[in-house]
């Protein structure tokens, strides 16, 4: 697909499923549109795969998995072809960030900014492959013990629309490095970056079948594919776990605490609320969704961020001058329009926004004004529900318990962020509050090092990591006997001390 820097019209172009590395054609019904969430216009066609379709997927895996051009291949090999594919992918980034954001919608330079990252991904997986050590395991007796560790084998990724590379890429690297293989079904709004990833990984070396894709909607396809028998490790973000035998990784969603204390900065914790919630138009899980802030810099807060949300300019998202596109479809705009309702009716005080925007030119497109409630309580709608657009909510604490008590009144677990200078109240609140992952002083930074994931209704496993390289892996307990003593259990049964 050829993308202008502002694109005004564009083909819309027919894809199918990517399996041995080519597209072929798939689906026996209607065709699936994809659309530009700033328009509305139809950009892409794409089947909603059949079952057979996905078995088709799958048996290619399975072929590749087992084959010698990925199977066999060693370890530095492999190596050596994962770095060469995060470089296709950064002589590529022009391409991938203007396609990421026709199909969702985000400003350039945000996809310019995360889409930059993901090459480093691929790389520190590869220095991972590189390093792996097996363990040499001391125990009792005259005995060897070691491991050995194998690939698992198939990896199913159900991936979402609102980045659909970046959360696509913490799998995929943790995938290519350890040996497995991947089969992966975008979200029917944005998957034409995944599609041509394919392509550029396939063109840079990546033997057919290791990385295949079906298309459809989740339903569907996505339901079908993580039920497979087949797969042996489920990835899955937004969803719900599959019904089969499988390792799992899954992350579904979060309602992220940020708790503010009075002796930060209060300008500083205002520009990080307006990033944490605002940022790919708050369709993140760690969206800074909670604000709850010490009692004696509340209305301050308040004042400050409203005036701050009433800066970002809302437009194009090709143009540079951007900073908050729409949301995904229609149906999330709506979405978050309710909540803003919901709002209201629990007696929330709205601060700013809570309508749809306008924007000169794209009067189809779905856009909504960044919105903030204040004194919102504890069992509101707002404040207990996921949104996933543009929409925050703030909350009066009294002290250090009761910041705690309502950041942890919650379902979810995935992410939460403490504001404070003071160092030990920091590290006491990062170990009580319930999270997989806590920012002091910063919100949505991520590292191909850090393990990512969540606790509660927020999912189980770790992307990233060690933890996630690990988890690609089934391990072998060798014991060996280096003694040379005679052994008969039933010669002498009751002088034995142990049974071997």
């Amino acid at each position: 697909m050829n993308i202008p820097s502002k694109p005004a019209s564009i083909d819309v172009e027919i894809h199918g499923n990517f399996v041995d590395g080519r597209e072929i054609e798939a689906g026996n019904g209607e065709m699936l549109d994809v659309r530009n969430p700033a328009t509305g216009d139809v950009i892409a066609r794409i089947p909603n795969s059949t079952r057979e379709d996905i078995d088709r997927a799958m048996k290619s895996a399975r072929l590749a998995f087992e084959g010698k051009a990925w199977g066999g291949m060693d370890t530095r090999a492999r190596a050596r072809l994962v770095n060469r594919l995060a470089d296709a992918f950064e002589a590529n980034l022009d391409t991938l960030y203007r396609l990421e954001t026709l199909n969702n919608g985000r400003p350039v330079n945000e996809t310019r900014a995360q889409l930059s990252r993901l090459p480093d991904f691929f790389r520190y997986f590869a220095g991972l492959a590189l390093a792996r050590r097996d363990s040499v395991i001391p125990v009792e007796g005259a005995y060897l013990n070691y491991t050995l560790r194998t690939p698992i084998g198939i990896v199913a990724n159900c991936t979402p629309f609102n980045h659909p590379l970046m959360i696509l890429c913490k799998s995929l690297a943790a995938v290519l490095a350890s040996g497995c293989v991947t089969v992966v079904k975008p979200s029917e709004y944005t998957p034409l970056t995944t599609l041509k990833l394919a392509q550029i990984f396939t063109e840079a070396g990546l033997p057919p079948g290791v990385f295949n894709i079906v298309l459809g909607l989740g339903q569907s396809a996505g339901k079908m594919l993580a039920e497979h028998p087949d797969i042996t490790k489920l990835v899955l973000t937004g969803g719900a776990a599959a019904k089969v035998f499988a390792h799992q990784t899954m992350e579904l969603g979060g309602k992220t605490p940020v708790m503010v204390f009075d002796d930060f900065d209060v300008d500083r914790a205002v520009n990080y609320a307006a990033f944490g919630a605002f940022i790919g138009a708050g369709q993140t899980c760690v969206c800074a969704s909670r604000h709850i802030v010490q009692a004696s810099i509340y209305d301050e807060f308040v004042e400050k961020l409203k005036a701050k949300t009433e800066t970002i300019r809302i437009g194009d998202p090709f143009d540079p001058a951007t900073q908050l596109g729409p949301v995904i479809s229609a149906r999330q705009r709506d979405r978050v329009l309710t909540y803003s309702r919901f709002g209201h009716e629990d007696g929330a005080r709205l601060v700013t926004g809570g309508v749809a925007a306008k924007v000169p030119g794209h009067d189809n497109g779905y856009f909504v004004a960044p919105t903030v409630f204040a004194d919102v309580k504890s069992d509101m709608r707002i404040f207990q529900e996921e949104v996933f657009g543009p929409f925050t909510s703030v909350t009066p604490f009294k002290d250090e318990a009761d910041a705690l008590r309502l950041a942890n009144d919650s379902p979810f677990g995935l992410a939460a962020a403490i504001r404070t200078s003071d160092i030990g109240r920091a590290h006491r609140v990062a170990s009580a509050v319930k999270a997989g992952i806590v920012w002091i002083n910063d919100h949505h930074r991520l590292d191909p090092a850090s393990p990512w994931g969540g606790v509660g209704d927020s999912g189980i496993g770790r992307e990233c990591g060690t933890e996630s390289f690990d988890d690609h892996f089934n391990t072998k307990s060798v014991m060996v006997a280096t003694h040379d003593q005679p052994f008969d259990w039933y010669r002498d049964t009751a002088n034995q001390r142990r049974l071997n």
